[in-house]
């Protein structure tokens, strides 16, 4: 499924050599594609203005998509990759969210969520389609886009483009900073609560976080993507083998309906959205995706890779969600292999292989924000120090990474927390404003219903954001409440 992974990209990457950078004032853009300015005199002279004329016409519009890579990746690989970013520890927490939401509502929303979530990457790729268009560029990445968006809109949002560059950017490093806790944690619980039953020991989960840390500070070491790919392989094979066994507990017995609420107690929504919003958002791997595409068209539209990997993303999360509450009720926990019965050997091998397959996709995590952060601070370095700096880069953030982790063991409250907070922020806020600036003021539909719409989903987000970050905080706080 990674066999296309030459042609990815990390997010921050520019494409400025393809293309004429705009000027540091680039005029605001019209309504209008392409349009011929005639002077008066040009009326003097039927013959100057037929030249003109035939001069327009003769100048096709800039085409992003004739100017990318012919050797880049395949719709197929296109399409491996971004199921590949959508199909992880996210699924495995949607029997959680189903808890916090009930039965019904649970699958109402998380197919409500799922197409709000698709058409926040789907304006978001359209405008990086447009904005390429605008400033002749044959790809730009999700930082980029924001930024040559302000660059390019009205006139009083041109002297914070860099500031939207950069908000992403930190964005993107925090989230997937974030999420490498997260992935620590699960590790580190999968291993305890399969050797501490199989050994009959009695180790902290936090001591098998600290064990977790040593293999992510050598995999955290590739700077080359065609070297993650082996992994990732490996990675694929042990997620579909684990998604076998726990669908084989999930109906091995029959399901009671009867005693799951349809919908949960209101104070447990927020967390149902928040991690819901953690699992579906893959925004940080959208835009690397779409730029290694040979033939980025075929991304949108229908049936199109974003719709392909959506329809199939969103069903899964649906149905593995609805029957793994059904089949363990109020005992559910972050992850659902975590409730596959202790002692085993079919349960004990699917919660090794995810963890072990989790820990091998921790390099393409770990891939992206260090990309990010070192072209920010590699020219404060001499080149010869580049190499020995980034070494101890990317170890102290792994440490850091493993603090955290130890600092917060429990999975459940951290994955609504990371989802609440940046999934929000960057998979439903960034793409509305983005796209309202892009089309701002006389492109916002009939009546400015873009506009109205992408106030509606600003709205929501910062809503989910706060309630869900509350109601997580608290959730620790509780926890750790309890552990005195």
């Amino acid at each position: 499924m990674m066999a296309d992974n030459a042609g990815f990209r990390p997010d921050a990457e520019v494409f400025a050599s393809a293309g004429p950078h705009p000027d540091d004032n680039p005029p605001a853009y019209s309504s209008s594609k392409s349009t011929s300015v005639v002077s008066l005199n040009d009326f003097n002279s039927k013959a100057n203005l037929t030249e003109k004329n035939q001069l327009s016409l003769s100048e096709d519009p800039y085409s992003p998509f004739e100017h990318r890579d012919p050797k880049g990746a395949s719709t197929g690989g296109a399409l491996a990759h971004l199921l590949k970013s959508s199909l992880g520890t996210g699924i495995l927490a949607m029997p959680m969210a189903f808890h916090n939401a009930g039965l019904v509502f649970g699958m109402c929303m998380t197919l409500i969520v799922g197409f709000l979530c698709t058409h926040c990457v789907h304006i978001l790729v359209k405008t990086s389609h447009n904005i390429c268009r605008d400033a002749k560029v044959p790809a730009l990445g999700f930082a980029e886009t924001a930024e040559k968006v302000f660059e390019y809109g009205p006139k009083g949002m041109r002297p914070y483009s860099n500031f939207a560059k950069q908000f992403v950017d930190v964005g993107l490093m925090a989230t997937y900073y974030a999420a490498a806790c997260v992935y620590i944690v699960f590790i580190a619980t999968s291993f305890h609560d399969v050797i501490n039953y199989d050994c009959n020991l009695n180790w902290d989960v936090r001591i098998y976080i600290a064990l977790t840390v040593i293999p992510c500070l050598f995999i955290g070491q590739i700077r080359n993507l065609k070297w993650l790919v082996p992994f990732s392989l490996m990675a694929n094979v042990f997620i579909v083998i684990t998604f076998v066994i726990v669908l084989y507990y999930m109906f091995d017995e029959p399901l009671v309906y009867s005693d799951k609420p349809l919908i949960a107690p209101a104070a447990h929504i927020p967390l149902f959205f928040a991690t819901v919003i953690f699992a579906m958002e893959g925004i940080g791997v959208v835009m690397p995706v779409e730029n290694s595409m040979r033939k980025p068209q075929q991304f949108l539209g229908c049936p199109g890779v974003l719709n392909t990997a959506m329809i199939t993303v969103v069903l899964l999360y649906a149905i593995i969600g609805f029957f793994g509450y059904v089949r363990f009720g109020d005992t559910v926990r972050g992850s659902i292999t975590l409730n596959l019965p202790d002692g085993s050997w079919l349960a004990d091998t699917a919660k090794l292989l995810m963890a072990v397959a989790i820990l091998f996709t921790f390099g393409l995590q770990f891939y992206v924000p260090n990309e990010i952060l070192w072209r920010k601070i590699s020219h404060k370095f001499s080149p010869e120090k580049h190499n020995i700096t980034q070494i101890l880069l990317r170890t102290g953030i792994i440490l850091v990474s493993g603090g955290v982790a130890a600092a917060i063991p429990n999975l459940e409250p951290f994955i609504s927390l990371v989802g609440a907070v940046f999934f929000s922020l960057l998979g439903i806020f960034v793409p509305s404003f983005v796209e309202t600036v892009y089309l701002y003021p006389d492109r916002l539909g009939w009546c400015n219903w873009k506009m109205v719409k992408n106030i509606i989903l600003g709205v929501l987000s910062i809503l989910a954001l706060i309630a869900g970050a509350v109601a997580s905080i608290g959730e620790i706080i509780e926890m750790y409440s309890s552990d005195d």
